[in-house]
């Protein structure tokens, strides 16, 4: 089969491999189509995996299951699927509150070879913990949105919304435009979207948000003084991964209110704040690392149920072959929003 494996930031080869052996506690899965994350895009990230096959946005269709374990799965061979690469136990400490992104099986967990496969093995873990069955109104590309919109949809759980709250998103690429899409569903009252490239601002006022501040022309600490009487969002989602980007948001974020770190920085950069003004000010400050099973679930009846409007955010398709070409489109972070893979 081929695969798309990455040796450096835009060193991406096409490269033939054997087609992966089905043990007895693993699913062969056909990939039928894979997400580009934007993670991905960053090179500081991406390059300590190198190399490695890429990709983990992934639907497919089951080929073939481990006969040691088919009684033990819901899943059956020619299900169509969205994998999580991920997967907890469920036993552990960390699962027993819900914090499966720090469960030791979660983070060793992983499909094989990469999404950027025609086929990928999945274990039993996946199999069990994290691999839904795609419902019949879903397309393939819809159901390859299911974990990054499960990404958004912790983000806003851990967000401390209040009914009638104002929300600020800062980047507008595709996760930043999930936000905006999904805000009203945890009780977000207002939507406010800033962001550089006229394309992505244009595409947020589409995803339902009621303003956008383009920072290029205008102050974006004024410009929310304007639109919130001086009040101030309740939330901010900080979306690039910028430690200037984050500290700039302690400024724009309400009294009492909640900013949420969505993207890691790199590991040299620290962040510099005034505990005296966040004190005061009663700011909370937290990250959301990835997605558990309860939010993949959540993301994909949200997705089935069209709340999230896929023929908005996928902006790019492409074949195996052109993989390079998908991935500096989206590196250019500029015309785009969601690129993906078809098989």
């Amino acid at each position: 089969m081929r695969v798309a494996r990455l040796y450096k930031f835009g060193d991406i080869r096409i490269e033939e491999v054997p087609l992966p052996e089905p043990n007895e506690k693993a699913a062969l899965v056909r990939v039928k189509a894979c997400g580009i994350c934007s993670g991905d895009v960053m090179p500081w990230y991406i390059e300590k995996k190198a190399p490695l096959v890429l990709g983990h946005e992934i639907a497919g269709e089951i080929v073939k299951i481990g006969d040691k374990i088919k009684g033990e799965i819901s899943l059956k061979e020619g299900d169509r699927v969205v994998v999580h690469h991920h997967a907890p136990c469920m036993e552990c400490v960390f699962c027993s509150r819900g914090d499966y992104v720090q469960c030791e099986t979660w983070r060793s967990s992983k499909i094989i070879p990469g999404g950027m496969a025609e086929y990928i093995l999945v274990p039993y873990e996946n199999l069990k913990h994290d691999t839904l069955k795609i419902p019949e109104n879903v397309t393939f590309e819809q159901a390859v949105l299911v974990e990054p919109t499960a990404c958004v949809v912790k983000s806003l759980k851990r967000a401390r919304i209040k009914k009638g709250d104002t929300l600020l998103v800062i980047g507008l690429g595709v996760m930043g435009q999930m936000h905006i899409m999904l805000a009203r569903e945890f009780g977000i009252k207002r939507v406010i979207g800033a962001d550089l490239v006229p394309f992505r601002l244009e595409r947020a006022l589409k995803a339902g948000a009621d303003y956008v501040i383009d920072v290029s022309k205008e102050d974006l600490k004024q410009k929310l003084k304007e639109i919130t009487d001086g009040v101030m969002p309740q939330v901010v989602i900080v979306g690039p991964g910028s430690t200037e980007l984050i500290s700039q948001s302690l400024s724009l974020v309400s009294r009492g209110g909640t900013v949420v770190i969505f993207t890691p920085t790199p590991p040299n950069e620290i962040l510099h704040i005034s505990v005296n003004e966040i004190y005061f000010k009663d700011i909370t400050i937290t990250t959301s690392y990835s997605c558990g099973p309860d939010d993949t679930r959540e993301a994909l009846s949200l997705i089935e149920k069209g709340i999230l409007k896929a023929e908005l955010l996928i902006t790019h398709r492409f074949c195996l072959d052109e993989v390079r070409k998908a991935y500096e489109i989206t590196a250019e972070a500029k015309n785009s929003l969601k690129c993906m893979v078809i098989f």
